[in-house]
């Protein structure tokens, strides 16, 4: 069996709609899925770009994907990986394809010189933090993950500055 990783291409639009749909499935947040598949294409194959994805075939079959984007740091003054989404389908699973596809990213940023590749889990996802620590990632007990969205995005927005 042969694994392979290549970055996404337009044609793959549906594709990565529906790995969207299977992660927001096997996570229990089906309901929070607005994005469709023009909007994943034109957030990922516009001129310019700032979030990318890459394709895991297994066998020249789609087993998987990784959406990424390129995020800042402040302290070291360079950039790294933030991993949106990791999801490898459940018949692919125990192959190593969510570990390449992670060694993929690591190497990304070790060619570009950025210093980090970043993502959050959940924490009821025991599988997936016993896998990312296996690789040697930090849970970041002092760190959390903190979003405003929605009509609460709206009303900060309406307030003075």
């Amino acid at each position: 069996m042969a694994l392979v990783i290549r970055p996404a291409r337009p044609a793959d639009a549906a594709l990565i709609h529906s790995l969207v749909r299977e992660l927001a499935a096997y996570e229990k947040l089906t309901h929070e899925v607005m994005a469709s598949e023009g909007a994943l294409a034109e957030a990922l194959f516009s001129a310019h770009p700032s979030v990318f994805c890459d394709i895991a075939e297994w066998s020249g079959e789609p087993a998987g994907f990784a959406v990424w984007f390129k995020n800042f740091s402040t302290f070291s003054g360079r950039h790294g990986i933030y991993l949106e989404d990791l999801f490898v389908r459940p018949a692919h699973r125990r192959k190593g394809i969510g570990r390449a596809l992670l060694v993929h990213l690591a190497r990304r940023c070790m060619a570009e010189g950025w210093t980090r590749l970043q993502w959050s889990v959940l924490d009821w996802n025991k599988p997936a933090i016993e896998f990312y620590g296996s690789l040697g990632a930090d849970l970041l007990p002092d760190w959390r993950l903190c979003r405003i969205g929605d009509s609460r995005l709206a009303r900060l927005a309406r307030q003075a500055s």
